[in-house]
């Protein structure tokens, strides 16, 4: 295996032993560049590190998910050299970190503020360290963490190796390497063909309120074993997490709200397959490595090409092909233009895909199934003489198409602006108008479930915070489904209605109904589609009797 550019660029000659200054993107290799390259820093002529006592080497990321990942990717390489190595990130238990401190190490990961909070305390002796790497330096400037990064620079030997590793190189890194480095040599290979060169970029046009199901189309297209869709806010990122929680993705969220150990487990699992999409902000996803991310959504488009590059740089990563689509309303197209010109990248452009288009793959992707190309075993042998003694070849061609795909996300029906001048979509029906009686809702989209499907009324609202990410486990858990059994769910003020796979809607009603639990009351609805909501008049509202008029007496 060949080493990536900025890995030859750090081992060679010229550069070994002093300061360096690395210019490189995200996905080029650079934490076993500079993890090799501090190495005869630490070992000298030895094979293996001496006991641990007073750190070696300090390793400062921006964020928690980087410093995690880099104290992984360091265990790995230094496996063989008996190093031990200690992260301290902030959202973790300070106390743990100083007690694995006072124990000894060779190599300290962690963020800026952590960090000098243990050389404030006391709990981090830096007297011993000998190389120090600042990772995505100018993404620690951008955060605020100048101030930090500095006190713990001054408070580590001025002899010490500095290696500085930015994606970008604005004033402020210049400044922070002429200041704390001596003659460092400066390594430039961002733009080098190692970097984002296989990267796709797709440009994907979208009608304004279309967004959330470009996003579904475009994560059902490309049908990558991770992807990660970023958004602007919060807000956005909740939002948008509930929808493909309903269409029935496999998703979990990465906001700066959560907890480090609800972060934690979003984290594993995308790495162990439990899920394939996550909803993330920018902060949240800086510097995380995923395997098989061959898909990044930029469901709101970034603040600046600088960010466009790091969203982009979590695809296309150690030689592995990736796409990032970027989703252009047309009023933001020329803001996109000068997003991918800034950044130095060329987008194809299109509508989003289309049903159709999804469709023919899901045809093709279904034929190529491990389930189906993996030779039958006895018993397969043996339920397939039963079916075809009840059923003809043709019939359970129909039947497995049709479990296949009930297990895959619907699409959805979108339009592409850039076509032709924007006409109202024919999918969507007119609202029945409101009367002062009722509130009107509009029809339901024909079920998906196989089998038919039953509607259920929850005794609960958007007044009591419904919301389909606990909606979902919940009705799982208690009524004792799987995913695949749960059609639409519709929230409103004061209830809930939720579509069950006929199979299982009589067994769904009795667990509901069992006490213990989610104590919500379920009540099955009459029809197989879905009644209108008719809200009961108050009383206080009731129409006033008029009183009769006065008869008139005429005078003779």
């Amino acid at each position: 295996m060949s080493p990536t550019p900025v890995q030859a660029a750090v081992l060679s000659a010229e550069a070994r032993g002093g300061d360096i200054l690395v210019s490189a993107q995200t996905g080029s290799g650079k934490t076993v560049a500079y993890g090799l390259a501090i190495a005869p820093t630490l070992l000298g002529e030895a094979d293996c590190l001496t006991a641990p006592r007073a750190p070696l080497a300090l390793v400062v990321a921006p964020t928690r998910e980087l410093a995690l990942q880099v104290e992984r990717e360091l265990g790995w390489l230094y496996e063989h050299a008996a190093a031990r190595i200690v992260a301290c990130v902030g959202g973790m238990d300070a106390r743990l970190e100083r007690r694995k401190l006072a124990e000894g190490a060779h190599i300290v990961v962690g963020t800026p503020g952590r960090l000098r909070d243990h050389i404030e305390r006391g709990g981090l002796d830096t007297t011993g360290i000998v190389a120090v790497v600042l990772d995505e330096a100018d993404e620690m400037l951008d955060l605020g963490f100048r101030e930090d990064l500095e006190f713990i620079l001054e408070a580590t030997p001025e002899e010490r190796r500095t290696l500085l590793f930015s994606a970008t190189m604005p004033k402020g890194i210049a400044a922070l390497a002429k200041r704390y480095q001596r003659d460092a040599r400066r390594i430039d290979v961002a733009r080098g063909e190692g970097g984002h060169g296989d990267i796709d970029y797709r440009a994907v046009r979208v009608a304004p309120k279309e967004t959330e199901l470009a996003t579904v189309n475009l994560l059902r297209y490309f049908e990558a074993p991770t992807a990660i869709v970023f958004c602007n806010t919060r807000e956005s990122v909740r939002h948008l997490h509930a929808i493909l929680l309903e269409r029935g993705f496999a998703a979990v969220l990465l906001s700066g709200e959560l907890s480090q150990h609800e972060r934690n487990h979003s984290m594993q699992a995308l790495r162990d397959g439990r899920a394939r999409v996550c909803v993330a902000t920018d902060v949240a996803a800086r510097g995380i490595d995923l395997p098989n991310l061959d898909l990044v959504i930029h469901a709101d488009l970034p603040h600046d090409a600088e960010a466009l590059q790091h969203r982009s740089g979590r695809t296309g990563r150690a030689g592995r092909k990736g796409v990032s689509a970027l989703l252009v309303a047309p009023a933001r197209r020329h803001r996109a233009e000068r997003l991918l010109r800034d950044a130095g990248a060329y987008a194809f452009w299109s509508g989003p895909p289309s049903a159709e288009e999804i469709d023919a793959l899901d045809r093709k992707r279904m034929m190529n199934d491990p389930l189906l190309s993996e030779p039958p075993r006895d018993e397969d042998f043996e339920a397939a003489k039963l079916l075809l003694a009840d059923r003809t070849p043709e019939q359970i061609g129909a039947m497995l198409v049709r479990l296949y795909r009930a297990r895959l996300p619907a699409t959805e029906a979108v339009v592409d602006p850039g076509q032709e001048p924007r006409q109202e979509p024919q999918r969507r029906e007119p609202r029945a108008p409101r009367t002062p009686a009722a509130n009107s809702v509009k029809a339901p989209r024909p079920s998906r479930l196989p089998g038919g499907a039953v509607w259920f009324r929850l005794g609960i609202g958007r007044t009591k915070n419904a919301d389909p990410k606990w909606l979902l486990p919940m009705l799982c858990r208690k009524g004792n489904l799987m995913r695949q059994d749960i059609g639409a769910i519709q929230i409103f003020e004061h209830e809930t209605k939720v579509e069950i796979a006929e199979p299982a809607a009589a067994q769904f009603l009795a667990d509901m109904r069992r006490p213990g639990g989610d104590s919500i009351r379920v009540e099955r609805l009459s029809g197989s589609s879905e009644p209108r909501t008719v809200e009961p008049p108050k009383k206080d509202a009731e129409p006033k009797r008029r009183p009769k008029p006065r008869r008139e007496t005429r005078k003779p």
